[in-house]
């Protein structure tokens, strides 16, 4: 059997399998994923036999520490699979849920209702617990999906996807409804890209080149985001100690990832009183600051930024920092160089606050807080299957809600059109 066929007999399965999806009740599908919780903890030794196999692999491929860490699933990693199930079978079901309901003069009752999306199309990259994390997901919100992981993860991906559709099945929920792809081959990208009449939506996550290669291919929608070129500004009304706290978290906690400070703005005002300590404080962490020529003047280590710089996300611990002489400065630099992924304000003064709330195009835009914030758990969505910063049809994290949609039902007493 050719990819491309094998690709589209999944797709066929997986759009049968959403139909029954859709009128299944909460109870059953909180049933799917405790089962799934308990089959992984009882599977552990095989689970972990089947990583091993990526491991070596990618130990003789050379790949990185960081790469090799994302890639184990050690004890406490399947233990948190299993409980990240469980945490995801515990939330609010959103599917049937009406979000309004009104009645027309002519006695039509018009609500709308909220539904699955369908098939969703799931391309990854590296961490294998992912696979547990997106099924979860799709499960609970009513979808069925199909999982393309890396080829440095095929073994532990598919250990995974038989189990999960194990307990499906179990449950009387039709097994195709989770389904990995088993081929490392990158044609099946493309092939699943395609399937534009079974698939109703892709989503992406990784590296920019893998988002940005969907994004130019599919025929089917994206939801996406390429980067987090994520920004802080200073304000010159700013508590200056916890400006530090918030900076230093947002750029050093975890530098490698998509939420982490990229840009520091910082208020000509204060620029005097903040950046020496601030500096100081993040190169006793490592971190290399690529500062404008103002920058370099408070502090005398920092190397010069380019051009390049400021549209960067770095994903390690480099920051670039500008001192700005207004916050229309620093809303332009934003609107310039940004990436609509998070943004962030430190002051004092509630109107400048709610200017900034109001003007800045992210996903995410908070007031005295980390950019480290955006993330489906820490905002309250429970979990997120990614974060898409295309608007259509959700803005920022993910979760349960954002895996749905909805149609209008309308109830009627023989009323017809005049």
């Amino acid at each position: 059997m050719s990819l491309e066929r094998m690709i589209k007999n999944m797709a066929g399965d997986a759009k049968r399998a959403s139909r029954a999806m859709r009128s299944l009740e909460s109870g059953q599908k909180d049933d799917a994923l405790l089962k799934m919780a308990e089959r992984l903890l009882s599977a552990r030794e095989i689970i972990s036999a089947e990583n091993q196999k990526d491991l070596k692999a990618a130990r003789d491929a050379g790949l990185s520490a960081a790469m090799l860490d994302r890639l184990t699933l050690s004890e406490p990693v399947i233990g948190a699979m299993a409980d990240g199930l469980r945490e995801v079978a515990a939330l609010p079901d959103p599917v049937g849920a009406v979000p309004g309901m009104w009645k027309r003069p002519n006695g039509l009752l018009v609500g709308r209702v909220r539904i699955p999306l369908g098939v969703i199309g799931f391309i990854f990259e590296s961490r294998p617990n992912v696979t547990v994390d997106a099924a979860a997901l799709c499960i609970k919100s009513g979808n069925a999906v199909i999982l393309k992981g890396g080829s440095e993860a095929i073994h532990s991906n598919m250990v995974l996807g038989r189990l999960l559709a194990e307990a499906l099945q179990e449950v009387g929920i039709p097994e195709k409804a989770v389904q990995v792809i088993p081929t490392t081959e990158r044609e099946a990208v493309n092939a699943l890209i395609s399937m534009e009449d079974e698939i109703d939506v892709i989503i992406p996550r990784g590296g920019e080149g893998l988002i940005r290669f969907v994004t130019r291919n599919s025929r089917i929608p994206v939801l996406k985001h390429y980067k987090g070129v994520c920004h802080i500004y200073v304000d010159q009304s700013a508590s200056l100690d916890m400006a530090k706290d918030i900076c230093f978290n947002a750029k050093v906690q975890r530098p490698g990832v998509c939420n982490a400070l990229e840009t520091l703005l910082v208020h000509e005002d204060i620029a005097a009183r903040f950046l020496p300590q601030m500096g100081k404080q993040f190169q006793r962490a490592g971190v290399e600051i690529r500062g404008c020529p103002k920058t370099l003047t408070l502090i005398p280590d920092a190397v010069t930024a380019t051009e390049s710089d400021w549209p960067a996300e770095f994903l390690d611990l480099v920051l670039a920092v500008k001192v700005v002489g207004s916050m229309d400065e620093a809303l332009d630099h934003i609107e310039a160089y940004g990436s609509q992924h998070t943004e962030a304000i430190i002051t004092n003064d509630y109107d400048r606050s709610q200017r900034f709330l109001a003007q800045v195009d992210s996903s995410v835009v908070l007031v005295n807080a980390s950019t480290r914030f955006n993330d489906g758990n820490q905002l309250g969505l429970g979990a997120e299957i990614g974060i898409n910063t295309s608007k259509l049809h959700a803005f920022g994290p993910m979760g349960l809600e954002e895996l749905t949609t909805t149609k209008f039902v309308v109830y009627g007493q023989g009323q017809t059109r005049k």
